[in-house]
């Protein structure tokens, strides 16, 4: 697990170091959200989930649905260094022509499973594919990450409520629960809390964990995979802008690329 844990760690720092990166090329984008899922993110590309960047098709993968679709920045990071393409793509991020857009586009870029950008439909999509495994006989697993602003839609909760009802136990939902949207604190614009408890008054088997701590995160993802009977949801606590000082719990990080000295500074501390 010590070894496990110190390699995630390592990736997880250079994926932060990319999303800076990417975010400075382009001038925009989206630091905040991105980085506080980092952890997440790397812990199912690089140790979770059953792919191969060569068959990006390939019907047995995992499926991966980033339903808080403006953080496309850790995955597109996650997807480069898991080899999907050229990290050097990556200085692309929202340039005209370029198939790293500012929301995920299945259509352009392989291991993207799901278009999204409005939020709220990201689990409905993961409830589709989850229904299409038990369907098609296939054993793969469904993971929807989500933010916790994101969990005021109310397609939320139907989708929650379909998933529990057709006993999905092979989607994990995991709740990136920084506490801030792009307009203040999730508790001041409209609390969805308390959120733990909404899950599992859908019929979910919920789990609460840091969200930066690799071996909670380990141990959450190997309870979801052997939980029958229903879907689990991982609610896990994070910082917004984690990682980067200057960043964190920063609400005017939402949506606000770096610039000159502050990208220094942010790869400094990731270094």
């Amino acid at each position: 697990m010590e070894r496990v844990v110190a390699e995630l760690t390592e990736k997880a720092r250079e994926i932060r170091r990319h999303i800076i990166r990417m975010l400075a090329e382009a001038g925009s984008g989206h630091p905040g959200g991105s980085l506080s899922a980092a952890d997440i993110v790397t812990a199912l590309y690089f140790k979770e989930m059953r792919l191969d960047p060569a068959r990006p098709d390939w019907p047995d993968r995992d499926r991966f649905v980033l339903s808080k679709g403006h953080a496309a920045p850790v995955l597109y990071a996650a997807l480069a260094e898991r080899g999907y393409f050229p990290v050097e793509e990556l200085a692309t991020l929202r340039k005209l022509g370029s198939r790293l857009q500012g929301h995920p586009d299945m259509r352009k870029l392989p291991g993207v499973e799901m278009s999204t950008g409005s939020l709220g439909q990201g689990l409905s999509a993961a409830n589709g594919m989850a229904l299409a495994a038990r369907l098609d006989g296939r054993d793969y697993r469904v993971y929807a990450l989500l933010g916790d602003g994101e969990c005021q839609e109310g397609q939320i909760w139907e989708a929650a409520m379909a998933a529990a009802h057709y006993a999905l136990e092979s989607l994990t939902a995991i709740v990136d629960f920084n506490g801030l949207q792009i307009d203040g604190p999730v508790s001041e614009v409209m609390s969805p809390e308390p959120i733990p408890d909404k899950w599992r008054a859908f019929g979910w088997h919920v789990l609460e964990i840091d969200g930066h701590d690799f071996r909670q995160i380990l141990v959450a993802l190997e309870k979801a995979r052997s939980t029958k009977g229903r879907p689990t949801a991982i609610v896990a606590r994070t910082v917004k802008g984690k990682g980067v000082s200057f960043m964190e719990h920063g609400v005017d990080w939402h949506g606000v690329a770096p610039k000159g000295d502050q990208v220094t500074r942010a790869l400094e501390e990731l270094a």
